[in-house]
C-alpha cells in the first residue's frame, strides 16, 4: 500500500520542489519509511528479516523513481525554455543598426585614391622621430626661425613627436632612388591650444613628385588637378609663401562661401635638400605639397569646429 501511494504520488508531481517534500515525506528520518524500519523491534524475530529487505528495497525503488521524475522535469522545463527562446534564423530582420565610418577616415581615404589615381604610391613612417628626419634634413638647422613656426612636443634623448609627415619624404629618398612620386598621409603633434579650428594631434597628407625636368608648371597642374576632384569646380589661387625646404613655395586657397580659404602649402623641393640626400640637384627636380586632411574635411562637410571630429558623439557621426 505504501509502494503503490508514493509511486502514484511520485509520478503526478510536476515540480522539483513537490518531488522534494515527497522525497522528505517518504524517506526522510521522520518519513513514512523510517517509521515502518523504527517499528521492526515490535515484530516477532522471524519476521524482521523480512520486513527489512522488503523495506530496503522499496526504499532503492522509490530513490530511482525520484531521481527519474525529477530529471523528466529538467528536461521538460529546458525543452519549454528552447522553445520559448528559438530564434528563427529565417524571419527578416526588425532592424540592424550599422556602423559609420568617421568622416577623418573617409576623408583621408578619397585623398589618397585620388592621388593614387595620378600615379603615386603611398608611404608612412614613425610617429616618433628624431631631429634630422624633422629638422635637419628638411633643411632646417637648430638655430633656424622656421623652428617657431612648429611648436614641438620634445621627448628628450634626440626624439619628438613629428610636427609634419615630410620626415617620411626623407626616409623614403634614402631608399629609393629617383624618379619618385608617393604621398605619406598621417598623424602629426603640435603644440597647439585647443579651439575651434586648432588641435594638439591632427592629421596630414604629404605629396613629393622628384623626376627629371619637373617645374612649377608641373606642381601647379598637379594641385588644381586634385582640388578639382576633390572640390569640384572652385576659384583656386596660388598665393607666396616660405617654407624652408621648397623655394620658391606657394599656399593654395580655394574660394569657399565668398571667401578665400587655405587649403594647402606646396613649392619646389630645395636644391639643398636634394643634395643632403645625394641627389645631384642639376639633373632631378621636384616638388611637395602638404595637406591637412581636418581642413579639407571640414570644408567638404560643412563642419564649423574640429573638436567635433574628436568628441566620438554618435549624434554628430550618424550623420557621415
Amino acid at each position: 500500500m505504501l509502494e503503490a501511494e508514493a509511486e502514484n504520488s511520485i509520478a503526478a508531481s510536476d515540480d522539483a520542489d513537490s518531488l522534494e517534500k515527497l522525497r522528505i515525506g517518504f524517506l526522510g528520518k521522520k518519513g513514512r519509511l523510517s517509521s515502518v524500519l523504527g517499528g521492526m523491534g515490535k515484530l516477532p524475530p522471524n519476521e524482521r528479516p523480512l520486513v527489512g529487505q522488503r523495506a530496503n528495497i522499496l526504499k532503492s525503488q522509490l530513490q530511482k523513481l525520484l531521481a527519474e521524475r525529477l530529471a523528466a522535469i529538467k528536461s521538460q522545463a529546458l525543452d519549454e525554455l528552447l522553445q520559448r527562446e528559438t530564434i528563427d534564423v529565417t524571419a527578416p530582420p526588425s532592424g540592424i543598426l550599422l556602423g559609420h565610418r568617421h568622416p577623418l577616415i573617409t576623408t583621408t581615404e578619397q585623398i589618397v585614391d585620388l592621388f593614387c589615381g595620378l600615379g603615386y604610391g603611398v608611404v608612412e613612417g614613425p610617429e616618433v622621430e628624431t631631429d634630422f628626419y624633422n629638422f635637419e634634413a628638411l633643411n632646417i638647422p637648430e638655430d633656424h626661425p622656421a623652428r617657431d613656426m612648429q611648436d614641438t612636443f620634445y621627448l628628450g634623448a634626440n626624439r619628438l613627436l613629428r610636427t609634419h609627415t615630410s620626415p617620411v619624404q626623407i626616409r623614403c629618398l634614402e631608399q629609393v632612388p629617383p624618379p619618385v612620386r608617393i604621398i605619406a598621409p598621417g598623424r602629426v603633434y603640435r603644440r597647439d591650444a585647443v579651439d575651434a579650428t586648432h588641435s594638439p594631434v591632427f592629421h596630414q597628407v604629404e605629396v613629393l613628385a622628384i623626376d627629371e625636368g619637373l617645374d612649377f608648371s608641373h606642381l601647379r597642374g598637379t594641385v588644381m588637378a586634385f582640388l578639382k576632384s576633390f572640390f569640384g569646380d572652385l576659384p583656386v589661387r596660388f598665393r607666396a609663401s616660405y617654407f624652408p625646404f621648397t623655394e620658391p613655395s606657394a599656399e593654395v586657397d580655394v574660394q569657399w562661401r565668398g571667401r578665400w580659404l587655405e587649403v594647402m602649402g606646396c613649392g619646389m623641393v630645395d636644391p639643398a635638400v636634394l643634395e643632403g640626400l645625394g641627389i645631384d640637384p642639376d639633373r632631378w627636380s621636384g616638388f611637395a605639397a602638404g595637406l591637412g586632411v581636418e581642413r579639407f574635411c571640414m570644408v567638404r562637410h560643412g563642419i564649423d569646429d574640429i573638436r567635433r571630429l574628436y568628441s566620438s558623439d554618435l549624434r554628430f557621426l550618424e550623420q557621415f
